[in-house]
């Protein structure tokens, strides 16, 4: 027979939002087994996450852990509310609900005492016998309860599922009391509609309610989640083998009921499926419209630019006859032809040639516009040109909720667009952006092709190089490259092949700190960032310095080192609020990335600011993103993670003055010349590399890119898709 506990939670030692495991410190209600010299006692087990101050009461066994002594591993939990006076102050202190904090949860608890729960929900308008009550607080707290209510009648219900509260509280949000008929009716459309809640998740839900391993809906949503696993790795489709090799092996089934789910799945038109390739609906008709756009520019009978000097006669600008061959040649060509391409690596002189077309342009009174990706490569691309530029969302002039401004039925009224940091364009972004571009309209896309791709699904840069429908201009000669600078030097020689040169002076500006063990490395690094580079380089290492990591697992990947600089950087004060959100631990003065695009408040996957705010009464939190402030409920929270530390994926289109990277043995599966290349490339004036020679080397040594599924090339070139997925 298993053991019994119960008592009110003192503290959340652990929680991981992945697994639901956790770890905390009760208080029992009577005596128990190993109490501290506190009084409490440590508790673990697969838990939804819990909030300070909850009662609880538990089934499960003691047990010994060689390392932490006695603790009780919980097999049943059911929450309850507390009942004693402190009990009740830590659970309305803890800011469970809005309007509530601890100074208002101290004066109803002095008011009510015991009887505060009971008064709360059976007489709510004695509320107003309390001190700075008023009916609008009264009313606040009221509908907070109702809320609270209603989503721990939902948590109670998953809790057993490993889902959290604040997953409960979404779930809530997004069906309102509804939300108990939808999870029992079709679990699967949790993960269709919410971030968060994937299939593994709302399959755990669909099994407890009996439904069968080979049922049409399971099958249905594993593919598409399978298929949106082959998305998220960058492809635009799966091949149908590899999609139902690995459908198969999720829902551990047969392979003939997987293959009649494609079809049902095509027959319904959530996938399409082309020879062997299953496509998303969305991706298949963004690839064949970019095709269709794309042509329409190419073939446009009017150009914008035609008519201008330079385009006519190349002395028309003095400063045109300083640039060399093939910088000249990208400027005629971008002038001349609908769409081109800029590309080359760093210091190779791609600013000086946009800005003499940007002073051609001016010069002839031609409406043109700089965009980017992203929000701060938009930002760089500004500072470099000395032109304003902006990002791509904001160039069309995208409003949440509604869409772009711009599109096919009212196209952009400009004469030249130049797309920057264009190896960050995935597929559907830059189908988006040529809806809004007029025939007529000259395109020009910078970047650099050595980079890794976009984040998103696609390769839209190389897959324009590779469709050799497009003039391409690479750009060769290094001209940025100071005497004492390795980083650009070091870029290059890494791209063709060849180990980099550590500089031989302090006043150098690229580095190796050797070690091959990540947890030697995770120290390095934070010392390094904390104390070592501050001193010798008068950085900042909250604004100026960014480590960067291939992994996200590991001693000496993104999750390590960011809970390690954490520490280091931003400690614990009674001055910095904190608060445990979705698993993470975050803190006034944290260092933030926004991990999703969220239009609503217009910040977007990949930018970087700082956490200003913890209000526990109305449960936000405000993040500076470089001088914009953007409210967070604590439910959305899980857009944001520490950023401290970054994936060389999450950098694209950034710099920092200074990089710290970790390139060890144990990333093999990682280490490419890509990521290496794009990494120290995001260094400005500094770039430490904390690893071994051997590693570097697997990584220059490396120069398979990673292949993408893509049917863009093949259209453009008038291929088609035969054999595309082979």
């Amino acid at each position: 027979m298993p053991d019994a506990l119960s008592g009110s939670i003192e503290y959340v030692t652990y929680y991981n939002a992945e697994n639901g495991f956790s770890v905390l410190r009760l208080k029992p209600d009577e005596d128990a087994l190993s109490q501290d010299a506190d009084g409490t006692v440590a508790v673990t087990g697969i838990l939804p996450e819990l909030t300070v101050g909850e009662h609880l009461e538990m089934q499960g066994e003691w047990v010994k852990d060689p390392r932490f002594g006695m603790q009780f591993k919980v097999q049943k939990l059911q929450q309850t509310l507390p009942t004693t006076v402190e009990g009740i102050r830590r659970y309305l202190s803890s800011g469970l609900l809005k309007g509530v904090g601890p100074t208002i949860a101290g004066r109803i608890v002095d008011h009510f005492g015991a009887q505060t729960i009971e008064i709360i929900d059976k007489q709510p308008e004695r509320l107003r016998e309390v001190a700075d009550i008023g009916p609008k607080r009264q009313k606040q707290i009221l509908s907070a309860w109702d809320e609270q209510r209603q989503v721990r009648d939902v948590m109670v219900f998953l809790s057993s599922h490993g889902v959290s509260a604040n997953l409960a509280t979404k779930i809530h949000k997004e069906y309102g009391n509804r939300a108990m008929e939808v999870v029992k009716k079709d679990p699967y459309r949790l993960a269709r509609d919410l971030q968060g809640v994937g299939f593994l998740t709302a399959d755990r839900i669909a099994k407890s309610f009996g439904l069968p391993a080979d049922h049409p809906a399971r099958m249905e949503a594993g593919l598409l989640y399978t298929l949106a696993e082959f998305t998220g790795e960058g492809h635009v489709y799966a091949p149908r083998p590899q999609l139902q090799a690995r459908a198969t092996e999720l829902l551990g089934t047969a392979q003939q009921p997987v293959s009649e789910a494609i079809d049902r799945l095509a027959a319904q038109q959530h996938v399409v499926l082309e020879d062997e390739a299953i496509y998303p609906s969305e991706m298949h008709a963004a690839e064949l419209g970019l095709v269709e756009l794309l042509q329409a520019l190419a073939n446009a009978p009017n150009s914008a630019t035609a008519d201008m000097p330079l385009a006519r006669d190349p002395d028309a600008l003095s400063d045109f006859t300083q640039l060399d061959t093939l910088q000249r040649k990208a400027v005629l060509t971008a002038l001349r032809e609908p769409v081109s391409i800029l590309t080359g690596g760093p210091g190779t002189g791609k600013t000086t040639t946009m800005k003499t077309l940007i002073g051609a342009l001016e010069l002839a009174g031609k409406r043109y516009a700089l965009a980017a990706p992203t929000g701060r490569a938009a930002k760089r691309l500004s500072q470099t040109s000395s032109q304003p530029a902006s990002t791509i969302h904001r160039l069309i002039g995208y409003t949440p909720g509604e869409g772009p401004k711009y599109n096919e039925d009212e196209p952009l009224n400009i004469d030249l667009i130049v797309i920057d940091e264009a190896s960050m364009l995935d597929l559907q972004l830059t189908y988006t952006l040529l809806k809004a571009i007029r025939p007529g309209t000259h395109l020009l896309l910078v970047g650099d092709v050595d980079q890794l791709p976009s984040v998103g699904a696609g390769d839209v840069l190389r897959d324009l190089i590779a469709s050799a429908q497009y003039p391409v201009t690479r750009l060769e000669t290094i001209y940025r490259q100071g005497e004492n600078s390795n980083i650009v030097s070091n870029a290059h020689a890494m791209n063709r092949g060849q180990l980099p040169q550590t500089s031989k002076d302090a006043e150098g500006d690229f580095f190796i700190d050797a070690t091959d063990n990540a947890k030697e490395a995770n120290e390095k690094i934070v010392a390094l960032v904390s104390q070592r580079i501050p001193a010798r380089f008068k950085l900042d290492p909250l604004q100026h310095i960014q480590v960067l990591s291939p992994m996200y697992r590991g001693e000496a990947g993104v999750a390590a080192l960011n809970e390690a600089l954490q520490k280091a950087l931003n400690p614990p004060s009674a001055l910095k609020p904190e608060r445990r959100l979705h698993g993470q631990l975050l803190r006034v003065g944290d260092r933030l990335m926004q991990i999703r695009n969220n239009y609503d408040k217009t910040v977007f996957n990949g930018d970087i600011g700082r956490l200003v705010e913890i209000a526990s009464e109305e449960q936000t939190l405000t993040v500076d993103f470089e001088g914009r402030r953007v409210s967070y409920e604590w439910s959305e929270a899980d857009e944001l993670t520490l950023a401290y530390a970054i994936t060389v994926h999450k950098a694209q289109g950034s710099e920092f003055h200074c990089v710290v990277m970790p390139v060890l043995s144990q990333h093999y599966i990682m280490l490419q010349r890509n990521l290496l290349y794009t990494g120290v490339t995001r260094a400005q004036s500094l770039c430490v590399l904390v690893g071994s020679r051997k590693a570097i080397g697997m990584a220059v040594n490396n120069n398979k890119v990673a292949q993408r599924w893509t049917g863009l090339a093949r259209r453009l070139s008038g291929a088609g898709l035969q054999s595309s997925a082979q």
